[in-house]
């Protein structure tokens, strides 16, 4: 078994700023791709910024330059880091992970979700 926990949610006036972390604990043997999701009420629940265990990094197009994704291999964590946020950037936040556990299997896991409130 695999679990992601989520924290680093919250409230926060337009123009602030928020850091999120997700870590992995389990029955782990490496992680090859670490992301967040978001999902709006009313929407579908969409890529925020992921990136590989080679370096490669994909960041939505309303993200780019307000956001940085990061992970610590070491920790089986990964951050988002949100600047200048917007009330549109409002939803709830989903941690993602492609992972190779112990038995040599690959599992995708998602975390239960933290929520991230824009005001404007």
């Amino acid at each position: 078994q695999v679990q992601l926990v989520e924290s680093g949610g919250g409230l926060v006036q337009a123009g602030g700023s928020l850091r999120l972390s997700c870590a992995a604990s389990g029955s782990i043997f490496s992680i090859s791709y670490m992301g967040w999701y978001r999902q709006a009420p009313g929407k579908q629940r969409e890529l925020v910024a992921g990136g590989t265990r080679g370096g490669s990094t994909k960041y939505a197009d309303s993200v780019k330059g307000r956001f940085t994704i990061s992970g610590d291999n070491a920790q089986n964590t990964v951050y988002l880091e949100m600047n200048s946020l917007k009330p549109e950037d409002t939803a709830v936040y989903y941690c993602n992970m492609v992972v190779t556990n112990t038995a040599r299997s690959q599992l995708i896991v998602w975390g239960q979700g933290t929520q991230v409130t824009v005001s404007s």
